[in-house]
C-alpha cells in the first residue's frame, strides 16, 4: 500500500484546527460528566482529524480515489472501447 499525501496544506490546517477544537471541547465536557461515553468518542474522532492533518493522508479520500480509478478501468476493455453497463450486469426481466 502506497501512502502518499492526498490532501492539501489548507485542508490539513483546517483538519488540525477543527480536530484540536473538538478534542478540547470534548475533554472539557468529559471532566464534568465522566460517565458519558459520547464525549470520549468525540475526543477520539478529533484526535483522528488532527492525525490526518499532520500526516496529510485521509483514508476516506484514498478510498474514493481508488474507487474512481477502479470504475474508470472497468468502463474500458483491453482495446480502449467503452463497455456498456448491460454487458456487465445480468439480464433481469422483472
Amino acid at each position: 500500500m502506497n501512502i502518499k499525501p492526498n490532501i492539501g496544506i489548507v485542508n490539513a490546517l483546517i483538519r488540525i484546527t477543527c480536530g484540536l477544537t473538538l478534542v478540547a471541547c470534548s475533554t472539557a465536557k468529559l471532566t464534568k460528566k465522566p460517565w458519558r461515553e459520547s464525549y470520549m468518542i468525540l475526543a477520539f474522532l478529533g484526535a483522528m482529524k488532527v492525525a490526518e492533518g499532520i500526516v496529510r493522508f485521509c483514508p476516506i479520500t484514498a478510498l474514493f480515489e481508488n474507487r474512481q480509478e477502479l470504475l474508470g478501468s472497468m468502463n474500458q476493455n483491453g482495446n480502449g472501447e467503452d463497455i456498456e453497463i448491460s454487458d456487465i450486469l445480468p439480464y433481469n426481466p422483472s
